[in-house]
C-alpha cells in the first residue's frame, strides 16, 4: 500500500506498475498460463497475447512488430547489442581493419560517453579489458551539458563499428542529439579499408513515456526499452531496424530453445511480455496527457524553488542550447553543509535521490562533472525525478519539507 505520508520523485529510478498493467498481466497468468511454444489451445492463447504486446510495443516506437525482440531487462537488451556489434565487426571485416591501436590487433571500435548507463558503460569496459574492442569516451559539452555531433564525428575511425548514446540522460534530463548524430554518422563515405557501415544504438529508458519515440525519426539501427521506466513491469525489448530482413544485425547471447524467433531463448514470460505490451499501449494513448501534466509541475516546482530559496539555486540541467525531459529537475540548495545525501536524510516527507540509482550517494555525479558543475555544486545536487501523477500539491509538500530540511541542518538540529 502506498504510504500517503511521502511524496516520491524518484521516478527515473523506477516508477509503480500502472493498475490496467497489473490486471492484464494477472489475467495473463491466470488465462494464458500455456507455453506459448505448445499447438494446442493453452499454447496458442498465450502466443496470441505475446504477439499482440509485441505489436503494441512497436506501435509505440513507430517500428515493425518483427523489429522486436523481448528480453528480461534494459542490462540483457544493451549487452546484446553491443556484443552483437562486436561479432559483427568480425563477420563483416574478414580482412583486418586496424584502428588507432595496436596494429596487430583486429578490433571492432565503438564510440560512447561517460554518462551512459552502467548497462552499456560496465559493459563497453568488459569489451575493452577482454581485448574484444577498443573505446571512444566522447566528452559532454560544458556549454549544453549534451553531446556534439562534431565531437562524435572526430572520434570515427576506420574500424568504427557503432555509436552508442543514451536518449535522454537519467540525472540532468538533458535529452541527446540522437537523430543529428545518426544522420551525420550514417552520412560519412567510408573509404576502402574501412568498416561499410557504423551502427547507431540508443538507450531510450528514461526517453519513453517522457517524450515521443520515435526509431523511423530518430534514424538509429538499435533502441533499448525498459517497462519499469514508464509504469510497466520489469522486463525490456529490443528494436533492431529491419531484422527480418537481413537490415540491422542481432546475435543471441544465450543458446537454448528457438524461442523469440531464435534471438532470445527461454520459455517466454507470458504475464510480464503482456504487462508490457499494455504499457506501451498506454503511452501511444496518452503521451501528450503525461507529458504535459509533467512538464507543468515540473516548471511549477522549479518556480517554487526559486521563490523559497532565492539566491542559493543551481539549477545543473538547465544550460543553453538544450532540451530536457519534462520530468526532471536537478538541482543543488548553495551551503557548506547542504551536501543532496545530508539534505535528503534530513526531509521527513520526500523520497527522491541525487542521482542515478546504480551509483553511489555520497559522491559528485561524475556527470554533472562532466559537464562542468564545480565540485563543490554538484555535491549538493538532488535529483527531483516527478511522475505523470505528481500534483502541485505534491510539489507543495516537498518545497516545505525541503525549507524544513535545510534549517534543520544549518542550525544544527
Amino acid at each position: 500500500m502506498e504510504d500517503l505520508n511521502v511524496v516520491y520523485l524518484d521516478y527515473n529510478a523506477t516508477t509503480p506498475v500502472e493498475p490496467e498493467v497489473i490486471e492484464s498481466i494477472q489475467d495473463a497468468l491466470k488465462n494464458a498460463w500455456g507455453n506459448p511454444s505448445s499447438s494446442h489451445h493453452a499454447g496458442r492463447r498465450a502466443k496470441i497475447l505475446i504477439d499482440k504486446a509485441r505489436e503494441d510495443v512497436a506501435k509505440m516506437l513507430g517500428a515493425r512488430s518483427s523489429d522486436i525482440v523481448f528480453t528480461s531487462g534494459g542490462t540483457e537488451a544493451d549487452n546484446m547489442i553491443l556484443q552483437t556489434a562486436v561479432d559483427y565487426f568480425h563477420k563483416m571485416c574478414k580482412t583486418p581493419v586496424n584502428g588507432s591501436g595496436d596494429q596487430n590487433k583486429h578490433l571492432p571500435h565503438i564510440i560512447s560517453s561517460h554518462m551512459e548507463h552502467p548497462a552499456v558503460n560496465v559493459m563497453l569496459q568488459h569489451l575493452e579489458s577482454t581485448d574484444q574492442a577498443e573505446i571512444s569516451y566522447v566528452p559532454l559539452s560544458k556549454v549544453t551539458g549534451r553531446l556534439e555531433v562534431k565531437d562524435v564525428l572526430e572520434a570515427v575511425r576506420s574500424n568504427t563499428i557503432m555509436v552508442t548514446v543514451m536518449l535522454a540522460n537519467n540525472e540532468t534530463g538533458i535529452i541527446q542529439p540522437v537523430k543529428a548524430i545518426s544522420e551525420a554518422v550514417k552520412s560519412l563515405i567510408r573509404q576502402p579499408g574501412e568498416t561499410e557501415r557504423i551502427l547507431v544504438h540508443t538507450d531510450a529508458a528514461q526517453a519513453i513515456g517522457k517524450i515521443p519515440v520515435d526509431v523511423d525519426e530518430l534514424a538509429v539501427d538499435y533502441l533499448t526499452v525498459v517497462g519499469h521506466k514508464f509504469y510497466g513491469p520489469r522486463i525490456g525489448a529490443v528494436y533492431a531496424r529491419d531484422l527480418e530482413t537481413q537490415g540491422a544485425p542481432l546475435y543471441p547471447m544465450l543458446f537454448g530453445g528457438g524461442q523469440e524467433r531464435n534471438y532470445r531463448p527461454g520459455t517466454e514470460n507470458t504475464g510480464m511480455i503482456v504487462g508490457l505490451g499494455k504499457a506501451c499501449e498506454l503511452v501511444y494513448s496518452n503521451l501528450e496527457k503525461y507529458q504535459q501534466q509533467m512538464n507543468e509541475c515540473r516548471d511549477y516546482l522549479e518556480a517554487k524553488l526559486q521563490e523559497t530559496f532565492a539566491g542559493r539555486l543551481h539549477f545543473n540541467g538547465k544550460l543553453p542550447g538544450n532540451t530536457r525531459l519534462p520530468n526532471t529537475c536537478n538541482v543543488s540548495i548553495l551551503g557548506d553543509k547542504l551536501q543532496g545525501h545530508t539534505v535528503l536524510s534530513a526531509c521527513k516527507r520526500l523520497q527522491a535521490s541525487v542521482g542515478a540509482a546504480c551509483h553511489a550517494q555520497n559522491r559528485p555525479s561524475a556527470i554533472l562533472l562532466a559537464t562542468g558543475v564545480p565540485e563543490n555544486i554538484a555535491r549538493n545536487a538532488l535529483r527531483l525525478s516527478l511522475g505523470r501523477y505528481t500534483s502541485k500539491e505534491d510539489i507543495d509538500v516537498v518545497i516545505e519539507d525541503l525549507k524544513q530540511a535545510v534549517m534543520s541542518i544549518e542550525n544544527n538540529e
